[in-house]
């Protein structure tokens, strides 16, 4: 049996302020396994609503039961010890059948120097020999975002039986609105699916520039929507985007990507509006055209699809994907690496200068 050791958690002290706390772990019981933590993602869209103070949690109190969010009732309160959701580490001890000490997984355990898994109950991924450790930050969640995504568009277009992962766009054209890391890798998804052109719209050269570098269409939102209208025809005045995935936290975003689809067409929508979306119009296209807007987020698969479908196989699907682009995305996705101990002076950097960047990773151990 093991013996205790301490783990540092980086999170937030309060709003601006960025620190790390700690605790004494245990040894890892019967069916675990115990990781060292080797890198760790930073989802930018989502943590920064901390260190700016605005994610709901923050002012409202989410209500399962109903379904609905509480306002007035805080969910959570500085300080939040815990972030992160994209975690990569080896294993350094197991009591489970099927981990070895050495073994490189992924999960989404936070930003913490270490973890004690439960495969049973925990999606806990081996990444294959040979593959960059560092992209298996993407494994566990931010590939299963953009893969679900996919997921949700192949249940727009098939109905419950879908048999790959992108079959309904096979042969389709594809607008992605935003070229942050979740539309980059939808937009990679759908280019391994077969769609027939994939464009990316985003109002960042620097983002647009990355964008051509991974053989990706790049514009900008309005170029993006006119090319769409000019371009896929389906006959008479039915032009446009059987499907558009919208990713940007921005209302005026969604509307464009309202303008871009065909009468009856869906936006696939995986963007945070965590400021509300004050500049959506819903009195012009998007009633029209007869439109739709369908959320997808990682917490649930298109109704029907859980028999098929689950985070394990859009994990599963995101290690294809990283085995055959891997080298391109380390180059033009990860645009930062740095020391877990320079994080919070990082993200005060980040907010305060606005420096271009799509994927940040702290590095733990080396």
């Amino acid at each position: 049996m093991s013996e205790h050791r301490h783990i540092r958690s980086l999170g937030f002290d309060a709003p601006g302020r960025a620190g790390f706390t700690g605790y004494d772990e245990g040894p890892p019981g019967e069916g675990q396994v115990r990781i060292e933590t080797l890198y760790t993602g930073f989802s930018a869209g989502t943590e920064l609503t901390f260190f700016k103070a605005t994610n709901p949690y923050l002012h409202s109190r989410w209500d399962a039961g109903r379904g609905v969010f509480v306002e007035g009732e805080a969910g959570m309160h500085f300080p939040v010890p815990f972030l992160g959701y994209m975690e990569v580490g080896r294993v350094v001890e197991s009591r489970a059948g099927d981990y070895a000490p050495g073994d490189i997984v992924a999960g989404t355990w936070g930003h913490k120097s270490g973890h004690i898994a439960d495969p049973f109950h925990d999606l806990l991924v081996k990444l294959p020999p040979g593959m960059d450790p560092l992209l298996g930050i993407y494994v566990a969640q931010m590939g299963p975002i953009a893969a679900n995504g996919i997921l949700h568009a192949d249940a727009e277009l098939l109905g419950p039986n879908v048999p790959t992962l992108g079959a309904g766009i096979a042969g389709r054209p594809v607008l992605v609105i935003g070229a942050g890391v979740v539309g980059l890798f939808t937009a990679l998804f759908a280019q391994a699916a077969g769609a027939s052109e994939v464009v990316i719209a985003d109002p960042s050269p620097f983002r647009r520039m990355r964008s051509e570098c991974l053989e990706l269409t790049a514009m900008t939102e309005a170029d993006a929507w006119a090319h769409a209208k000019a371009r896929w025809t389906h006959g008479g005045d039915d032009r446009g985007a059987d499907v558009v995935f919208q990713t940007r936290a921005d209302s005026a975003s969604l509307h464009a990507a309202l303008r871009a689809l065909r009468p009856q067409g869906t936006v696939i929508d995986l963007a945070f509006y965590q400021g509300g979306a004050n500049g959506l119009r819903l009195g012009e296209e998007f009633h029209h055209n007869g439109l739709n807007i369908r959320c997808a987020q990682i917490g649930r698969v298109p109704r029907g699809l859980g028999f098929q479908w689950d985070k394990a196989r859009l994990a599963r699907e995101t290690v294809k994907l990283l085995v055959a682009r891997g080298d391109e995305i380390r180059a033009q996705i990860v645009t930062h690496v740095v020391p877990i101990d320079e994080a919070p002076g990082f993200m005060h950097h980040l907010v305060t200068d606005r420096p271009e960047f799509l994927q940040i990773v702290f590095q733990v151990q080396s």
